[in-house]
């Protein structure tokens, strides 16, 4: 294996780490900025109140794409795997 072969294998690893990571984090961002903007507008600085309802949209967003994410992920492993005798 070259080293060329190592940085693509680590590139490809980062990539599929960012895109399983991005649903959920995602909807973290967007829940947080609405629950942040609607505690500035209310005047409620209570960290449990930003806490719950960002933990709860993300759940249910990884409990929706849950399906997508494993499939993607075992894709991933079947083409790492595949790939170990050219590598070699």
């Amino acid at each position: 294996m070259s080293p060329q072969d190592a940085v693509d294998l680590g590139r490809q690893a980062i990539i599929i780490t960012l895109i399983l990571s991005a649903p959920v984090l995602v909807a973290g961002l967007l829940v947080g900025l609405i629950v942040g903007l609607l505690q500035a507008l209310t005047q409620v600085q209570e960290q449990t109140v930003a806490f719950v309802p960002k933990l709860v949209a993300m759940f249910l967003v990884l409990a929706i794409s849950l399906p997508w994410l494993l499939m993607r992920m075992s894709d991933y492993m079947v083409a790492l795997l595949a790939d170990i005798p050219t590598n070699l």
